[in-house]
């Protein structure tokens, strides 16, 4: 993945260094830290993405949308049948 996100070295004292820099391949002796928000947000959005489409599974996914839009359809059919001049003291 190449973007023109800012590198800065400024991690030289943090602990967890070392791990994070093993488990991604970087260089233990040269500490880096990525400046995400100065991306663009359209970018950041491209790059993410990128990253997780892979990973989703497109029937659970199907399946979850179609649970919500359904869990909606109720909400607005009971919204719909609440009375709008109710107050709390009508009963």
């Amino acid at each position: 993945m190449s973007t023109s996100c800012p590198q800065l070295q400024e991690k030289a004292g943090d602990p967890r260094w070392p791990g994070f820099a093993r488990r991604y391949g970087l260089g233990a002796d040269q500490p880096l830290q990525w400046e995400v928000e100065a991306l663009d947000p359209t970018e950041l959005q491209r790059l993410v993405l990128a990253a997780v489409v892979p990973y989703i599974d497109r029937r659970i996914l199907t399946d979850r949308i179609a649970e919500e839009e359904r869990q909606r359809g109720q909400l607005r059919a009971f919204t719909e049948g609440w009375p709008l001049n109710r107050s709390p003291d009508s009963e």
